[in-house]
């Protein structure tokens, strides 16, 4: 299966990240993890989902442009949000979807 990926920008003044945290703003883990799973489910309604793991190796800044990329093995999906700016990997992860098309 061949992999996909979407690229975004996380905008400057987005709200979860004013108190996480002040003067050094990162982006929520969950917010991260909320945006994968959109992504990967593309026009789907929000799908029900098992996160088997996920590690965050890099922060992702308010402001910050990421590439989601992802690939379908059997049941499971295993992606991972790269900063294309420097190359770093700032996330990487495996979850089992449920109720997914296709």
């Amino acid at each position: 299966m061949t992999p996909e990926s979407v690229d975004l920008r996380f905008a400057e003044d987005h709200p979860t990240a004013a108190g996480h945290f002040p003067g050094n703003p990162i982006m929520p883990g969950a917010v991260l993890l909320d945006t994968v799973l959109l992504a990967i489910a593309g026009d789907a309604a929000a799908p029900s989902c098992t996160v088997r793991t996920v590690k965050f190796l890099r922060p992702i800044r308010p402001g910050d442009r990421v590439r989601i990329e992802w690939e379908r093995k059997g049941d499971e999906t295993h992606f991972r949000c790269v900063l294309p700016e420097t190359s770093d990997i700032a996330m990487t992860g495996i979850i089992r979807l449920g109720d997914m098309p296709g």
